[in-house]
């Protein structure tokens, strides 16, 4: 690490490297690494996939493409600075791609592994030149690189070391926030699945015991017919979202946590639909599945009381003024879901919301009602949505939601729905009046990209789209939506 890791000293000493060295062979390196910048960056990436570590950043094709140009760029940048002199410009981007990759979650391993090969490369390539200039020029290239090196892992090391605390602190905070209404909520998630579930089975073990006419009492067993229950898993449920992406983090390290995991995985294997069956078979087989998920239900009930239990109250990361979530966990979450995503394949996507014209709300009634419309637009927000997806109050009048195992389709659904919602009340203010407010909403989901700013910024550009197109909209994909 560097002795003073300021943006100005780097400098000096990126400077320092450079003047070591003649004109000649830092010309000769950067011309070298110019028109070979292709090939190098495929090296990189190939050395880099060999770990099965590497694979889970890199498979996605669109991230491929897109970094395989970056690496190209970088490779460039690198070596022009010691012919350009810019030396401010290249420490930033380096403590920029750290901070990136310490958002990722790269392990510095993997980026000093594919370093490595391409100091090899760019050997090679210069094996043609005078002794004495290949040699300069090596020590040349691997100073270069491991100074950039150097000042991306001390970048990265700082990001990486927050966000380890900011990760600890969303822990415990979600184990604390309104704990006695949400282990209330769970519960009645819970049993309004398990009632459903045993209304099904009844209705399919009565049919089983007077089969239709015709069938010769053989029917096959499908999700939307025979004998067994058309149901969706525990695990699409609203107790079973709640516990995926948030229980199982709040709670994370309990040894609880795993056993519920393993019931809720048990239960939806037993649901799922076997071979044809007669209806003496659908009767015995459907009433041994009612026995066992009743009883694992059960004990999914009993071990989340005690993990309730665990509980204490922790620092606040909620928004003062309407008890949303605020910025301050935004990051942390944002990365688990986008891990979440990409590891199980399931679709995540955002909504970025913003009041129309909200300051003739502060200006024509005052700023009493322009906090009183803010916390009725995030009651409205938090009854539509699910207790396993995330709101955020970002600032002003800027919202964000977070819908997890939500493709782009039902995305647009969902916020065309908030948008209608707003639009169709009439909001109290102080005063006693009432105001007709609007929205415009920015949708994006989730395309395979690691790094979550992309797709915030996915959503904040179609949000502005939506206020350039007239507000009260939704815009996002190809095209938006309004009344």
């Amino acid at each position: 690490m560097p002795r003073n890791t300021s943006p100005e000293q780097l400098a000096r000493e990126w400077r320092t490297v450079c003047e070591r060295y003649t004109p000649e062979v830092r010309e000769r390196v950067r011309s070298t690494v110019a028109a070979q910048r292709e090939a190098l960056a495929t090296a990189f990436y190939d050395q880099m996939l060999l770990d099965q570590a590497a694979s889970f950043f890199l498979s996605d094709q669109l991230v491929k493409s897109r970094l395989h140009t970056a690496m190209q760029a970088w490779l460039v940048e690198v070596f022009e600075a010691g012919v350009n002199g810019d030396f401010e410009h290249i420490v930033a981007r380096q403590r920029m791609v750290g901070e990136v990759h310490a958002r990722i979650g790269i392990p510095a391993y993997l980026v000093m592994r594919g370093i490595r090969q391409l100091d090899h490369e760019i050997y090679d390539l210069l094996n043609g030149d005078a002794h004495a200039v290949q040699m300069a020029a090596a020590t040349y290239v691997a100073e270069t690189t491991g100074l950039a090196i150097e000042i991306m892992c001390h970048s990265y090391s700082v990001s990486h070391e927050r966000n380890a605390r900011a990760e600890e602190s969303y822990r415990m905070f979600a184990m604390a926030q309104d704990i006695g209404a949400e282990k209330e909520r769970q519960r009645a998630a819970l049993l309004d699945w398990e009632n459903q579930l045993m209304f099904e089975l009844s209705t399919q073990i009565s049919a089983a015991v007077n089969p239709p006419e015709g069938d010769g009492g053989v029917q096959r067993a499908s999700p939307s017919g025979g004998y067994w229950p058309d149901l969706p898993m525990i695990a699409k449920s609203e107790f079973g979202l709640w516990f995926l992406h948030k229980a199982a983090h709040a709670f994370e390290g309990a040894a609880d946590i795993k056993t519920i995991g393993k019931q809720l995985e048990e239960i939806d294997e037993l649901l799922r639909p076997p071979g044809p069956l007669d209806a003496s078979a659908a009767r015995t087989s459907l009433s041994g599945l009612m026995v066992a998920v009743r009883g694992r239900a059960k004990t999914i009930g009993f071990l989340l009381e005690q993990l309730f239990q665990q509980a204490s109250h922790m620092e606040s990361g909620r928004d003062a003024l309407t008890r949303l979530l605020n910025r301050k966990y935004l990051q942390v979450i944002m990365t688990r879901e986008i891990d979440f995503a990409r590891k199980n394949d399931s679709p995540l996507s955002v909504l970025a919301l913003d009041i129309d014209h909200f300051k003739r709300i502060n200006d024509s009634y005052g700023h009493d009602a322009g906090d009183v419309v803010l916390q009725q637009v995030a009651q409205n927000l938090t009854h539509i949505v699910r207790s396993g997806d995330y709101i955020f109050r970002l600032g002003g009048e800027e919202f964000l939601v977070v819908l997890v195992d939500v493709d782009s389709h039902r995305c647009r659904t969902i916020a065309e729905s908030i948008r209608q919602r707003i639009a169709a009340e009439r909001l109290q203010l102080p005063n006693g009046r009432a105001i007709d407010i609007t929205l415009s909403i920015g949708i994006a989901t989730h395309d395979g990209h690691p790094d979550y700013l992309r797709l915030l910024k996915t959503a904040d550009d179609a949000l502005y789209d939506a206020k350039n197109g007239g507000r009260n909209r939704v815009s996002g994909g190809t095209h938006g939506l309004a009344v």
